[in-house]
């Protein structure tokens, strides 16, 4: 099939799919106002005909058409610098598809166990890109108490799980959590949040379903109220995704979308590829905000007269080491990137976790940085509705000037901007999913202490130290 418009991406949505916001059920999505504007974000990445972008977004497939970049599985280190591209001009129904990468990642080693399933995942795979769907990576169970195994908890529910086996497929239920996107794809791909265990069959388990799945319900969290302006939060219009809390009430899945039902060993291999590549795209989001917020700082301090301050310079300076460090373990990730048995590169993981376990641990840091050097009227300053009405007008022109060249509406989007970004609505969601996207700081941590050679080290110590 050919390539959506974004008027058809909308009409997709309309399929009975049951979703719900602020405790009410949404018969059609396209039309409630908590949803519109996350429709249009989403929507805009089924543009293809925009010079600045088609080539970003598109790529020849083995047969000659074209289709979403989201779909190339990379094979050269060229291939990857063109998928890493797509981040920053993609919505959040697009950069969640990037579960399609982690399966195909696994594909080798899904097949060595049972051949089945990689097949389907290859048939998943193809349907998706061919019919131009997308696809939300659905992996963190509700867990219930942490420190026990799925099998010992108070409600045997509490991570998803197998509850039937017959002839045409399986049933599941359960629940899964922050789900980003979940009302606006079409596919839910479904994977074991962990490793499992002997006698935990039943929670290793992965497959797909169509969103609009008899026994699927989607409970929506926005963190954005529907109606705010773009001069008032510029980031959050652009930005706002629902997070979904999704259901499995009995769902029948057939064995051709089954992806794992029970082969333990496969569960850790799932669930590990998945947060490789949700840290990508994370990894890539927070190397572009952490340029931006070297840029709201540095505009903040010269329309301020601070610009030549020198423990201005300093804390601009801090912000711009961190801003380099991301990208250079994204540079570092991608020319030493790594290949799969089944001919996939992708990036290296130990230069992904190390960016963002540095990401989430100096966000908060950075925050300050920018909130000292831009002061209070990041939280205090009038709104757009002020500055509009005829009779406040003057005043915030006259009381926000603060040198000849710097326009106060110009001055007024800033501070609107880095309060969007780390003091208000997007920049809440920002705090939470920094550290939370992808797994917490500790999974970095296992990740690059688990590939670290401490031994080695040690050995150096030694020999430095003159220890025979």
């Amino acid at each position: 099939m050919p390539l959506k418009t974004p008027a058809e991406y909308r009409e997709s949505l309309r399929d009975g799919r049951e979703t719900y916001i602020n405790g009410e059920r949404v018969p059609d999505i396209t039309l409630h106002p908590w949803f519109q504007q996350p429709i249009e974000v989403c929507a805009a990445d089924y543009i293809y005909d925009d010079p600045a972008t088609r080539h970003i977004r598109l790529y020849e497939t083995e047969s000659g058409t074209q289709a979403h970049r989201i779909f190339q599985v990379p094979r050269t280190e060229q291939d990857l610098e063109a998928w890493m591209e797509l981040p920053e001009i993609s919505g959040p129904s697009t950069m969640v598809t990037q579960v399609l990468m982690a399966l195909w990642n696994v594909k080798g080693a899904v097949a060595a166990i049972k051949p089945e399933y990689a097949e389907n995942i290859e048939r998943l795979y193809r349907l998706c890109r061919d019919n131009d769907l997308r696809a939300a990576e659905v992996i963190t169970d509700a867990k219930g108490d942490r420190s026990r195994r799925p099998v010992d908890q108070d409600d045997p529910d509490l991570y998803l799980r197998i509850i039937d086996r017959n002839k045409d497929g399986i049933v599941v239920r359960g629940a899964k959590l922050h789900i980003t996107a979940a009302s606006m794809v079409h596919e839910l791909v479904v994977m074991p949040t962990k490793a499992m265990s002997a006698g935990e069959e039943d929670y290793a388990v992965s497959f797909s379903v169509p969103a609009n799945t008899k026994g699927v319900k989607i409970i929506n969290r926005a963190w954005a109220e529907p109606g705010r302006s773009n001069f008032d939060y510029p980031m959050s219009v652009h930005k706002n995704a629902p997070e979904g809390f999704v259901i499995f009430d009995d769902v029948f899945v057939p064995w051709d979308r089954v992806l794992l039902a029970g082969e333990t060993p496969l569960a850790g291999v799932y669930a590990n590829s998945l947060g490789l590549w949700e840290r990508v795209g994370g990894l890539i989001e927070f190397a572009a905000r952490a340029r931006r917020m070297v840029g709201m700082a540095a505009l903040i301090a010269e329309w301020n007269g601070i610009a030549g301050a020198s423990h201005i310079q300093e804390k601009i300076a801090e912000l711009v080491f961190n801003a380099e460090i991301l990208r250079m373990s994204l540079e570092n990730a991608r020319h030493n990137y790594c290949t799969s048995d089944t001919g996939m590169v992708y990036p290296d993981p130990v230069a992904i976790n190390v960016g963002k376990f540095y990401a989430a641990s100096t966000f908060n840091n950075m925050v300050r940085i920018l909130h000292d050097i831009a002061g209070g009227l990041v939280i205090t300053l009038p709104t757009e509705a002020d500055y509009r009405n005829p009779e406040l007008h003057p005043y915030l022109e006259k009381y926000l000037h603060t040198r000849p060249g710097v326009n106060v509406q110009d001055r007024m989007r800033l501070y609107n901007l880095v309060r969007d970004c780390t003091a208000d609505a997007y920049g809440g969601w920002e705090l939470v999913t920094t550290v939370q996207a992808g797994g917490g700081i500790a999974a970095q941590r296992i990740v690059v202490m688990r590939s670290f050679d401490l031994e080695a080290a040690k050995r150096e110590a030694k020999q430095a130290a003159g220890i025979v």
